[in-house]
Parts: structure tokens; sequence; C-alpha cells
């Protein structure tokens, strides 16, 4: 049995979550099912990750790297990933690239697909003249406090900017990376 490491990544919020192993067999059940499964070398058998704690991870790709001696398994996480508890098994707060924002996108698509009661997300997505308003609101919020100067102020009215706009962009179907890619264009 030749084992390879597996990086399980978060598709969503590109956290790390976990290292794992797999082998051929592993794989293929992955394949088969839709949902990862590994090689415990402590336990001596195979294992659906979640088959216990229900904190499964849905496949949605794998991808070898340069040299096929590790694989990168990008996965639909449910629950946290670590067998303590924790989203992921690097820390308690995991580094994200996009931190706050890729949370927040998760947030939206989350709420799209399983609505809260009394959720201000939900009220927004299901009132899309009140979002508008609200983005204009906020970006009036912001202009008076760069006015007055105080840096807090600033920060808490460009978050509340921040979330109003990555709302509205979500409820239209547009992502940021969409807008990144704009910007990028426009650098060239």
């Amino acid at each position: 049995m030749k084992l390879i490491p597996v990086i399980a990544q978060d598709v969503r919020t590109n956290d790390v979550l976990m290292l794992a192993w797999t082998d051929a067999k592993a794989l293929r059940r992955s394949r088969k099912t839709g949902f990862m499964h590994y090689w415990s070398r402590s336990r001596g058998k195979y294992w659906k990750k979640g088959e216990e704690s229900g904190h499964v991870q849905k496949l949605v790709s794998l991808h070898y790297d340069c040299d096929r001696d590790a694989i990168l398994a990008r996965v639909e996480q449910t629950g946290p990933a670590c067998h303590k508890g924790t989203a992921t098994c690097w820390t308690a707060r995991p580094w994200r690239a996009r931190g706050a924002l890729g949370e927040l996108l998760s947030v939206f698509a989350e709420r799209k697909k399983r609505p809260k009661k009394g959720s201000y997300t939900n009220r927004l997505l299901a009132d899309p003249a009140r979002l508008r308003e609200k983005l204009l609101e906020e970006a009036c919020e912001l202009a008076m406090a760069v006015r007055s100067k105080n840096k807090g102020r600033i920060a808490e009215e460009a978050a509340d900017l921040i979330y109003h706009y990555l709302l509205l962009l979500f409820s239209t179907g547009v992502t940021f990376d969409a807008v990144e890619g704009v910007l990028e264009a426009r650098r060239r």
C-alpha cells in the first residue's frame, strides 16, 4: 500500500482544513461516493471523514502536485474538520487569504441555502429594493465619518458599507472574484 498525503481545503473559504493519508483504494471510494475517504495510520483502516461525527467532506475536486506525490482535495466541509472540534487542524482560528470577507461570503451562501429566522441577511436578500437603499445609506454614512476624522467610526462605517456591498453583489450572482478580475484587467 502506497500512502499519499492529502491536504483538505475548504472550497468556500480556502481554509486548509487537515492533512490525512490516502491510497488508490481510498481515492476510488472518494470518487465513487463523492465524499472524502482516507487511510488511518493509527487505526490501520479506511475511514470516511465524518462517519462518526457527521462532519463530512463533500468532494469537489482532487489535484495532484507537480511530482504526483501529494494531493490537494477541495471539499465542502460540514462542521469542524478537526477531531478536537476546531474548524481546522492547524489552529482554533485559521489564517485566511481573505479573512472576514471570505467568511462573510460563506455566511451569505449558507443563509440563501438555509434561511435563518430573524436573520438580517435573509431580510435584505428577500427585499432587493431595501438592500439597494441600505447600500446608499451606508455610503453616505462613510462619507460623513470621513469628515469627522474619527478613525474608529470610519472603520465601522466602512465595514457596514462593505457588508452591504458584498451582499448586493451576492444577490445579483456577481462574485467578488469577478470584481477582482475587472480590477486586475484595468491595472494592466
